[in-house]
Order: structure tokens, then C-alpha cells, then sequence
């Protein structure tokens, strides 16, 4: 009998044993999954980028949060990579830091650099940033660069951006789903709509305030895409903790609407940019409509696309506010406490967002006294003022650091995907630990870059979404080494020695000041549209000199790369801008040779020219990103139909060229690109320098307006053929 209970005591003790191991263990691992479950968007980006390596990548979230800061830790152990962070976006940053530091990784628009270590070898850093947001995307860039991007081409971005320590970028796409929507309630039928909304390569400029309809229709395939993109865009953003920053209403109303709300009080605003655009019309804050649009607008963006926190809204981007004199103050608070009670009765606890652009470009009207009022009614920590523009304007120091509201620092840097090869990190570096001593600095909350184009002078982006994790710490030398490793694989002297040249020649020029001279855009002169202005020129920023020894040492160092390595764009990149300014003071050179009737010099420097330009359109190949024929592939591949494709292509040319409008963006957005220098602008200077020549050999005065007419035509012809 004992015995017989010892057993059943024992069956009883070994089942307990069991089920408490059991329960043990199973807690254990549902601890895991869970962790793992949190870390899945991080895994899945590194997945993406060292395939079945990141199963040797143990991540994790910290349980506590360290106030708002944004940190992580990293190490190896027994061949693990140890990652533990405060987001899904500081684990992304904590491991391409990581990859990189050893030189096995480097990511890039143009392509990534792979080499992994069969072992990881031993490592360990933290890393932590003061800054709680890092910033990423203009408005505008959903114009000059991803008008035409799909899924694929979006995903990869966000694991740029991931990769990069990007926590607040600028969401844009899929907006005008809802203000169709919303239109349409208000009563606005298919055709007015159709006749409001402007081409697909326009939009962001509707969006904010500046033309209408300019290039539509605009698509109904479009509303439907975009829509769905919008979705598995900001899927994924707030999947890696990102903080997308979606539209919101800033009071632009359809031309249909103005005219079926007489008894609104809207007002008809002047042409932006120099004229030939049609007018925009402004809700003012105080009519009770305004407040009634913006909710539903908000209503319906929500049913779309779920909750946000930031919401995107300019009411004067370049468009000085229609306030009276006598009651400017007044009125401007009262816009800006509308747009802040808009968004956060709509969405309670959201954060308003605006760019901070308008106070650099008209510093004229936004006067102290007038950006204070502007913000005043409105709580500090419910505004972000994004002053992005520090590469150009110095605002937050004359704006008092924007009288206690949330604001972020950053550059611009490319403007309209124009891409001369330029950047200045010194001046990055010196500026940001200014910056974090400055006592005046206010309630800075946010950093980073906000360009207008991508694809282009990728070291920029690199350093610029480095240094807020090492506070300008680091040494430049040091920085550009351990780059250059992981970019290359390898490094020499020589290299090196090229690259210190690059930073005293092109990178240390903060805003490319050629784009805009005599009021000509274009990124260098052989970019603008010709004229016998381009005598009076002074110079184009940098050391010509410097860089031709740069692209010397290149030229023979790259020869011991193979092919396909990183070292091979960057030699074309220096090739052709070097090249590309050495046609620009040709140029300059053969006008006035033609000008002073020596015809025999102005020959020897047009047939300089043309082998120059054929050179660096030929070269451009080993830059498939850099293509005409890839952008208007793109834009024609998007469209469903012929109809559409054929108007999508219009689109895509006529932006890089003629812009539209009657005033000065022609050429904005020119591209040193393959089929542009070949097919665009050495066409236009050839008829232009034919011209001169046959005025000068004639004795006759030179037309330039007529020629430049002719000109213009040409370009108009370009753009409505592929």
C-alpha cells in the first residue's frame, strides 16, 4: 500500500514537474515570438538586404522608453549580431552601421556594395541620438523623382530610409483619392474635377496652392493606384515605427467650388512663379466652411488609410497670404489657429507640420512679427515647423528658434532633381555642432534632409543621416575612410588622396549657385535655354582645377576595380561634371567669338563642344538611373493604355524642360542625364551658335528673342513626342 502511494505520489510530483516545464517553456517561447513579432519589420529590412544572413541577427525592443531619445545597442557574440533598441527604425540604423563599420555593406541609390564576412567579427558600440525625429522627403519630390515608382520601388526606398535612421518621412502619395471624394460631396461633378486637378507630374504644386489643372486630366487609373500604393506605403512606415506625415486641408479650393459658393469668402490668388498659371483659390480661416473641409478631408483620409499623428499643411508655400494691412496679425493668427483646431478636432493629439520654406523665401513679408503671429494661438508642442532650407537661409536664427514650438533642422540641397555633383560636409559637420551649443537653439526636436530630387551625390545623404547619431563627433577623415571601404571593398592612398580633393573642390559648395543667374535656371549654362547672356557669367562654384586632379586619380585608380564596382559611377559622376563645365566655359568662349565675327574660333570651339557633349552622353550608359529613356520608360509603363502612357510621357518631359508657366522654371529641372545632353541640350545651343555664326558672316544683327521663340517651339515639339 505505501508503495502503491509512493507511486501515485511520484506520478503526481513527475506530471507536475512535466507541466510546469512545459508551461516554463512554453512561456519562454511565447516571450520570444512576441519579441520576434516586434521586430519583424526590422528582420524583414535587413532580410532583404543580407538574405539568409539575418538569421544570425538576434533583435530586440527595449521594454522601457528612454524619455524621447532614440538609441541602440550593438554586439557580436558567437557568431550573433545583438541588436536591442528603442525602435524598429534604431534597429535598421544599429545593423547598417554595423555592416558598414566593417566594411561589408554599402546601400545606395545607384546600387549596393556586398561583401559579408563568412564570421562576424567582434564588435560592440551604442549609439544615441538627440534628436527625436529624422526628417526625409520634400513635397516636391513626389514631382521631379516618384511620380511614376511602384510597390518595388517604394519598398526599397523605406528600407533606405529605415536603413538610414529615417523616423518622419514626408508621405504624399494617394491624397487625391480622398479630395475627389471629398470634392464630390461638395457637390462638384466628374468633369469639373476632371478639369481641376493637374497632370500627375504636377501635383505636388496643386497640393500646395501654387497651380491647377496645369497638364491634366488627370487619370482616373491614377486615383485608383495611388490609392492602393498609399496603403502598403504606410503599412510599412508605421510597421518599422516611422511617423509618416500625411496631408491635411490648408484651405485650396477647386475654381468650381469658388463658383458654386458665392456667399463663401474665397479669394482668387495671382499667378505663382512669374505668371501663366492658372489662378488658385483660397478659403479664407474665419468662413465657417473652411473648418467643415478640412474635418471631412480628414474623415475620409482616416477611413482610407487609418490614424496618423502628423499632418502636412501650407496654406502660403511662395504665395504671400492675402491679409489686410491694417489687420495683418490679427488675420494670420487667426489662419494658422484655424488649420492647428482643424487637424486636431479631426484628429485629436496630431500634430500640425509645416514647411518652413516660405519664411527663407520671402523673409520680406514673414518678418518676426508676422511669423510669431502666425503661430501664436497655436500650442508649442501641436506645431512642427520643418526649416529645411539651412543650406540656403538661415531662418531659425532669425526667427528666435520659432518662439517655443517644435521645429526641425535640415537642408534641401537638391532642387529639382537637377544633379550637378555637389555638397558640402565641413560645413554639415560645423553647422550641426553649432547648432547643438547654440543656448537659442529652442525646442529643436528634428533633423535631417529634405531634397527636392533623389538619385543623386548619394555621400551627401550618407554623412548628412550619420551625424546626428555622432553629434558631429567624428572626425571627417575618419568618416570618409570607413565610407569608402564599405563603398569600394578596398581603399588605396590614392583613393583616398582623390576623394580629399573631391571634398575641396565639389563637396564643400553648399547650394549650387549656377542654377539661377540672370534669372536663367538650368544646372549648368549648357542647361539653359541659350542666350547671348551667357558672356556676362562669372564662374560655377568649386575648383576646377582640384577636381580635374580628383578625376585623374580616379581615371587610373578604377581601373584596378572590376566593372560593376561603385568606384565606376563615381568616376562618370567626376567625369561628367568636370567635362560638363569645361563645355560651359566653351561656351561662353564661342558665343563671343561669333559675337566678335572670329568665326574660324568660334568653329574650333562648336566642334570642341559637340565631341565633348557626345562624350558624356556616351559615358552616361554606366548610369542607368541617369537616363532619359529610363524616365520616360517609367512614366509610359505606369499608364494602362496608350492614351494614358502617351500623357504620363508628356508629363515626365515637359517637367525637366519647359516646366510650364510664363516665368522662369524652364529648365529648373534639368537632368545631366543620357539622352538629355545628346537629344535636348546640345540641340538647342547647336541652333543657337548656327544662328549667331550666320548673323556675324552676315553682317546682320542677331535676333535673339526670334531665336529663342524658335527655340521654345522646338521644345514644345520635344515634349509631345517620345
Amino acid at each position: 500500500m505505501k508503495s502503491e502511494n509512493f507511486k501515485i505520489k511520484n506520478r503526481s510530483s513527475l506530471k507536475l514537474a512535466v507541466m510546469a516545464f512545459v508551461l516554463l517553456f512554453s512561456g519562454s517561447i511565447k516571450g520570444f515570438c512576441q519579441n520576434e513579432e516586434k521586430t519583424k519589420s526590422a528582420f524583414g529590412v535587413i532580410e532583404r538586404l543580407v538574405g539568409s544572413r539575418a538569421s544570425e541577427f538576434q533583435l530586440s525592443l527595449a521594454e522601457d522608453k528612454k524619455s524621447n531619445t532614440e538609441w541602440f545597442e550593438i554586439q557580436t557574440e558567437n557568431n550573433l549580431v545583438k541588436i536591442k533598441a528603442s525602435t524598429n527604425t534604431a534597429i535598421c540604423y544599429a545593423a547598417y552601421n554595423f555592416l558598414r563599420d566593417i566594411g561589408a555593406v554599402l546601400v545606395s541609390w545607384e546600387g549596393n556594395r556586398m561583401d559579408l564576412p563568412k564570421a562576424w567579427p567582434k564588435y560592440s558600440k551604442k549609439g544615441e541620438t538627440p534628436f527625436q525625429y529624422r526628417e526625409y522627403l520634400n513635397a516636391c519630390t513626389f514631382g521631379y523623382t516618384t511620380p511614376w515608382w511602384d510597390w518595388r520601388r517604394w519598398e526599397q526606398e523605406i528600407d533606405w530610409m529605415a536603413l538610414h535612421g529615417i523616423n518622419l518621412p514626408t508621405a504624399m502619395e494617394g491624397q487625391e483619392a480622398v479630395w475627389q471624394e471629398l470634392w464630390k460631396e461638395y457637390g462638384l461633378t466628374s468633369s469639373q474635377l476632371e478639369s481641376h486637378f493637374a497632370g500627375p507630374a504636377y501635383l505636388p504644386w496643386q497640393r500646395m496652392g501654387n497651380i491647377n489643372s496645369l497638364e491634366g486630366p488627370l487619370p482616373q487609373e491614377w486615383f485608383v493606384k495611388k490609392e492602393e500604393l498609399q496603403k502598403k506605403i504606410l503599412e510599412r512606415m508605421k510597421a518599422l515605427d516611422m511617423h509618416p506625415v500625411v496631408p491635411a486641408f490648408s484651405g485650396y479650393v477647386p475654381k468650381a467650388f469658388a463658383e458654386k459658393h458665392p456667399e463663401a469668402k474665397i479669394t482668387e490668388l495671382k499667378s505663382w512663379s512669374g505668371g501663366g498659371f492658372a489662378s488658385t483659390f483660397l478659403l479664407d480661416s474665419k468662413d465657417p466652411l473652411f473648418k467643415q473641409i478640412g474635418k471631412r478631408f480628414i474623415e475620409i483620409y482616416t477611413k482610407k488609410y487609418g490614424k496618423s499623428n502628423f499632418y502636412l499643411a501650407d496654406s502660403f508655400n511662395e504665395i504671400e497670404p492675402p491679409v489686410s494691412e491694417h489687420n495683418k496679425y490679427e488675420e494670420l493668427s487667426n489662419y494658422g489657429s484655424a488649420v492647428y483646431e482643424t487637424i486636431n478636432e479631426a484628429a485629436p493629439g496630431a500634430v500640425w507640420v509645416m514647411q518652413g520654406w516660405l519664411f527663407g523665401d520671402n523673409k520680406e513679408f514673414w518678418t518676426k512679427e508676422a511669423t510669431s503671429a502666425f503661430l501664436s494661438k497655436v500650442p508649442n508642442e501641436k506645431v512642427m515647423v520643418q526649416d529645411y532650407a539651412n543650406d540656403r537661409y538661415k531662418v531659425w536664427e532669425n526667427q528666435e528658434a520659432f518662439y517655443g514650438k517644435q521645429w526641425t533642422y535640415g537642408y534641401v540641397h537638391n532642387y529639382g532633381g537637377s544633379n550637378p555633383v555637389y555638397g558640402d560636409l565641413n560645413f554639415y559637420k560645423e553647422e550641426l555642432a553649432s547648432l547643438l551649443k547654440n543656448p537659442k537653439k529652442g525646442n529643436i526636436v528634428g533633423y535631417g534632409a529634405m531634397p527636392e530630387g533623389l538619385n543623386n551625390n548619394s555621400i551627401v545623404y550618407e554623412y548628412i543621416y550619420d551625424l546626428p547619431w555622432t553629434k558631429a563627433e567624428q572626425s571627417l577623415e575618419d568618416w570618409l575612410a570607413k565610407y569608402l571601404n564599405a563603398r569600394y571593398g578596398q581603399t588605396s592612398p590614392a583613393v583616398f588622396q582623390a576623394w580629399e580633393l573631391l571634398l575641396k573642390s565639389v563637396y564643400n559648395v553648399k547650394y549650387w549657385e549656377t542654377r539661377w543667374w540672370n534669372d536663367w535656371a538650368g544646372a549648368y549654362l549648357l542647361f539653359k535655354r541659350p542666350t547671348v547672356k551667357i558672356t556676362e557669367f562669372k564662374e560655377n562654384p568649386g575648383d576646377k582645377e582640384k577636381l580635374k586632379e580628383a578625376l585623374d586619380i580616379l581615371s587610373q585608380e578604377a581601373k584596378k576595380y572590376n566593372k560593376k564596382n561603385l568606384i565606376q559611377y563615381d568616376l562618370i559622376d567626376v567625369s561628367r561634371h568636370y567635362y560638363s563645365l569645361s563645355i560651359d566655359e566653351d561656351l561662353m568662349a564661342c558665343v563671343k567669338a561669333y559675337q566678335q565675327k572670329d568665326i574660324a574660333k568660334g568653329d574650333q570651339l562648336f566642334k570642341k563642344i559637340e565631341k565633348q557633349v557626345l562624350h558624356i552622353d556616351a559615358i552616361m550608359s554606366g548610369q542607368p538611373l541617369n537616363s532619359l529613356d529610363q524616365w520616360v520608360k517609367s512614366a509610359s509603363d505606369y499608364g494602362s493604355s496608350s492614351e494614358v502612357s502617351s500623357l504620363y510621357v508628356k508629363n515626365a518631359k515637359t517637367l525637366i524642360t519647359l516646366w510650364g508657366g510664363e516665368g522662369h522654371l524652364n529648365d529648373y529641372a534639368s537632368r545631366a542625364w543620357k539622352g538629355m545632353y545628346k537629344g535636348f541640350y546640345w540641340p538647342r545651343w547647336k541652333m543657337f551658335l548656327e544662328a549667331l555664326k550666320k548673323a556675324s558672316a552676315d553682317n546682320s544683327s542677331f535676333d535673339e528673342n526670334k531665336e529663342r521663340e524658335s527655340i521654345k517651339n522646338w521644345e514644345i515639339n520635344w515634349t509631345e513626342h517620345k
